[in-house]
């Protein structure tokens, strides 16, 4: 069994014995990691150079945190909607290396459509 799905099985264990699924549709889910996700910004918001690294050595168990509600939500969404999140992460990897090529993206932000 890989990572993913011991993963995945402890927080369907967790949500399970609350039963929270009644809870954790779709919307509501997505809603959730928005919401998780803005908290994560929260910690960099307006800080410049510097700032950022500091901020990220200083409080990196509160981010850290941030980072694994993201990640739950994520993988019970994925996992409510049979969502293969291994196979899903490998197929979008096949296309980012199709619409970043490395001779033209390499060291670049720029988005694939400006390329």
């Amino acid at each position: 069994m890989g990572d993913i799905q011991k993963i995945t099985d402890e927080i369907n264990k967790f949500v399970d014995e609350r039963d929270w699924r009644q809870f954790h549709n779709p919307k509501d889910m997505a809603l959730s990691i928005l919401l998780e996700a803005a908290e994560l910004v929260e910690h960099f918001q307006w800080l410049k150079g510097d700032e950022i690294e500091e901020r990220s050595v200083a409080r990196k168990s509160e981010i850290q945190e941030e980072i694994a509600d993201v990640a739950v939500l994520l993988f019970e969404l994925a996992h409510n909607l049979q969502i293969d999140l291994g196979e899903a992460i490998r197929l979008k990897m096949i296309k980012n290396r199709q619409k970043y090529p490395i001779e033209k993206a390499k060291g670049k932000h720029t988005k694939y459509n400006r390329l």
